[in-house]
C-alpha cells in the first residue's frame, strides 16, 4: 500500500474536521508578566488578523524574551458597516495572544494604498504623522510591516507609511525593521523563525477571534500548511541555494534590516534560521 495515500488522505480528513470547529470564544489563557520598561517591538497590521497570521517572531519575543508585542491596527478593514465589529474581534483576538494594541483612530486609517500617496498628500501625510507619533510614543526596539511587493494594495500602502514615518524621525532614530510577507512572497528574505507547535496552536486560536474573517475564508486552517511551505522556500531562499532545509515543521519568513541614519542596513550578510531552541535575542545585538 502507498504510504502517501494514508497522509493525504489524513491531511484532507483533519481539514474537513476543522471547518467545524469552534470561532473565538476560548477563555483567556495566562499570560507572561512583562515589564512596561522592557523592549517594544510594534506590529503594523494592515489589518485585523495580520497581526497573528505573521505574528510568529513577535509571540517569542513576548514569550521567551518578556518584550511589549504591541499590534498597530493601521486600518479596520475597507468596508465601513464590519469596522467597529472588526475592532471588537481585534481587541479579542489580542487579549487571547497577548499582544497589546494601538488603535490608529475611531475605525482606522483610509485610504492607506499608493494612490492616495500620489494624489492625496495631503490625507497621507496625515496618515504619516499618525503612525510617526505612535514611533515617537513607544520607541520600538524593533517595527514589523509588510514589504514593498506584498501584492495588497494596503499591504503595500502599510509598507511605505512606515517607511515614510521613520524618515521623518532624523537621523537619530533607530530601530530594527522586519519586513513581512503573506499575500505577495519575498524573493530575498534573510530571516527564517520556527514556531513550536503550541506557538502556532495560540496563533490559529487567537485568528478564529476574527471570526467574520475566517467564516469568510477559513485562512486560520491553512496556516500550518503555509508555514510548512515557509520551510520548502526558506531553506534554499535564506540558506543559499542547493542548501538542506533545517528541521523545522513550522516557521515564518521575515527580513530583518536596521533603521540609522534615515535608511535601511543590513544587519548580517547572508541568511540566518532561527530555531525553537535558540534564543531571539541574538538578532538584535
Amino acid at each position: 500500500m502507498n504510504p502517501y495515500l494514508n497522509f493525504v488522505t489524513e491531511t484532507a480528513r483533519l481539514l474537513r474536521e476543522a471547518k467545524s470547529a469552534q470561532l473565538g470564544g476560548f477563555p483567556l489563557p495566562p499570560q507572561p508578566k512583562v515589564d512596561p520598561g522592557a523592549p517594544r517591538v510594534l506590529v503594523f497590521s494592515p489589518h485585523p488578523d495580520d497581526e497573528v497570521i505573521i505574528g510568529g517572531l513577535a509571540l517569542r519575543l513576548l514569550r521567551e524574551l518578556r518584550w511589549n508585542a504591541i499590534n498597530v491596527a493601521v486600518t479596520q478593514g475597507s468596508n465601513k458597516a464590519r469596522q467597529p465589529e472588526r475592532w471588537k474581534e481585534l481587541t479579542h483576538c489580542c487579549g487571547y495572544i497577548g499582544f497589546g494594541l494601538v488603535q490608529t483612530r475611531e475605525n482606522g486609517l483610509e485610504g492607506i494604498n499608493l494612490k492616495t500617496r500620489k494624489q492625496s498628500p495631503a490625507d497621507w501625510g496625515r496618515s504619516v504623522d499618525r503612525i510617526t507619533a505612535i514611533l515617537n510614543e513607544h520607541k520600538p526596539r524593533a517595527v514589523l510591516f509588510p514589504h514593498a511587493e506584498d501584492w495588497n494594495s494596503t499591504h503595500i500602502g502599510t509598507h511605505h507609511l512606515v517607511v515614510d514615518a521613520l524618515a521623518t524621525l532624523g537621523g537619530s532614530f533607530t530601530c530594527y525593521t522586519v519586513e513581512t510577507e503573506f499575500w505577495g512572497p519575498m524573493d530575498d528574505p534573510n530571516l527564517m523563525v520556527e514556531s513550536s507547535e503550541q506557538d502556532l496552536v495560540d496563533l490559529i486560536t487567537a485568528l478564529t477571534f476574527h471570526v467574520g474573517e475566517v467564516q469568510r475564508n477559513p485562512y486560520h486552517l491553512r496556516l500550518p500548511a503555509w508555514m510548512i511551505d515557509n520551510v520548502r522556500r526558506g531553506g534554499e531562499l535564506v540558506g543559499g541555494q542547493g542548501g538542506a532545509a533545517p528541521e523545522f515543521t513550522f516557521a515564518t519568513l521575515y527580513r530583518l534590516r536596521r533603521w540609522r541614519n534615515s535608511q535601511f542596513e543590513k544587519v548580517y550578510d547572508g541568511g540566518r534560521f532561527l530555531s525553537c531552541q535558540q534564543s531571539p535575542s541574538g538578532l538584535f545585538n
